[in-house]
């Protein structure tokens, strides 16, 4: 599969857990065929290699806002990793190296607020032994894989994902709420400051943001593919998402589901084709808006936000350096203006609904910018974005058009 995708031009990040093990008692069978119990797992961990006795109840979680139980008691009943010691840290680094010797890219490490800062940053440094000097060994290992950590704000709690910018990404869960009620309530125009005003937030060059992800799209906390029949929201804030100028985005390819415990349907059997997907999966990494949006976000990479307009609370626009030009209308009636830009005079392509043809043209709609301004109609509930990557920029008058790529 990883050769398979890095000939596509894909890198592959594996979702992992180092902080835990399994739930359950004893007579489990995992998929491979081993037995476990839920402090024995024959030849690699042991009673001694969890943590016990966390000074609760039932070993589990009772308060968040006791950072000793929050990462030593047991979270959801699953039996949580002594971190702290050296043969756990080996196990956990060997587990990982394996995965890298496969040809993964990176590493999303599940339920890192669980673990203290300091162990994750203790088995990072392990996973690459070719160097003696342990900051020699993080640069090597920040340099060549990319990291994740799954760290959950809580208000009033005594971790704070802050703690984990050592090791590499860690996800920003308030980017995804923030994002999620600006759209859902139609209120897009207070997105401009999102970042200035909350400054405890996680860094730009180390936020890991996203629309939704697997959790949070079940259990309320983003938005999701069902939201799309409401103001169409899922779709714009994904293409705020790909537009606005902080983090590493996420985009989330599911499949369709109606409880917090689905599985995958059709028993597994499904494919992404063209736009979409068969079988109920969504492969929303193939919407042509997405496509064309991940593309933009290639295009205006490390260049500023400028000229943000809100005619309304729920009609922006907003430029990206002189790369490209993006303007979403949350509103139930269509937006007809002209916009100024300082895009280059040419013909761009709307992104949202098509892509630069290689033989010329576009398989979607065409805005001709001419003197700094272009005039559009963007449908209720719909955007458009237009970049220097899908264009064909006049060079000394329409006549000598110059290819952009």
């Amino acid at each position: 599969m990883i050769q398979t995708c890095h000939k596509a031009g894909v890198g592959v990040i594996v979702d992992t857990i180092w902080n835990h093990m399994a739930a359950g008692n004893s007579g489990n069978t995992g998929v491979g065929g081993s037995v476990f119990s839920h402090y024995k797992y024959n030849g690699i961990y042991d009673y001694q290699d969890f943590h016990h006795d966390c000074g609760t109840s039932d070993g589990g979680i009772e308060d968040f806002k006791d950072r000793k139980q929050v990462q030593n008691c047991e979270l959801l009943g699953l039996a949580d990793l002594a971190t702290e010691k050296e043969n756990v840290r080996d196990r956990l680094a060997q587990y990982a190296k394996d995965l890298l010797s496969l040809g993964a890219d990176g590493l999303r490490l599940d339920a890192s607020k669980h673990i203290p800062s300091s162990d994750i940053s203790a088995i990072l440094f392990k996973i690459d032994q070719h160097s003696k000097l342990e900051e020699t060994r993080k640069a090597r290992i920040m340099e060549n894989v990319y990291i994740t950590q799954e760290v959950i704000y809580g208000d009033g709690e005594p971790i704070h994902p802050l703690e984990y910018t050592g090791n590499g990404g860690v996800q920003e869960f308030r980017f995804t709420r923030a994002v999620r009620d600006a759209f859902r309530y139609a209120n897009i125009a207070q997105l401009r400051n999102i970042i200035q005003n909350n400054q405890d937030w996680i860094p730009s060059e180390n936020a890991n943001i996203f629309v939704a992800n697997h959790d949070t799209e079940r259990e309320g906390g983003s938005l999701s593919y069902k939201s799309s029949g409401e103001r169409n929201s899922y779709a714009l804030a994904t293409i705020f998402l790909l537009s606005f100028p902080y983090g590493r985005p996420t985009v989330l390819s599911s499949y369709q589901f109606w409880d917090t415990d689905s599985g995958a349907p059709n028993k597994g059997e499904g494919s992404c084709k063209g736009s979409g997907g068969t079988n109920g999966y969504n492969c929303e990494h193939r919407w042509t808006a997405i496509v064309g949006m991940v593309g933009f976000h290639h295009s205006v990479q490390d260049t500023p936000l400028t000229d943000w307009m809100a005619v309304s609370p729920s009609q922006i626009s907003f430029q990206r350096g002189s790369s490209g030009f993006v303007a979403i209308n949350s509103a139930p009636k269509p937006w007809v203006t002209t916009f100024t830009t300082t895009l280059e005079d040419g013909l761009y392509c709307d992104v949202i609904r098509g892509a630069k043809l290689a033989g010329g043209g576009c398989s979607g709609p065409i805005y001709t910018v001419s003197a700094g301004t272009f005039s559009a109609t963007i449908p209720k509930e719909d955007a458009i974005a237009i970049h220097v990557g899908a264009a064909w920029i006049f060079k000394g008058g329409p006549a000598t058009q110059e290819t952009q790529s």
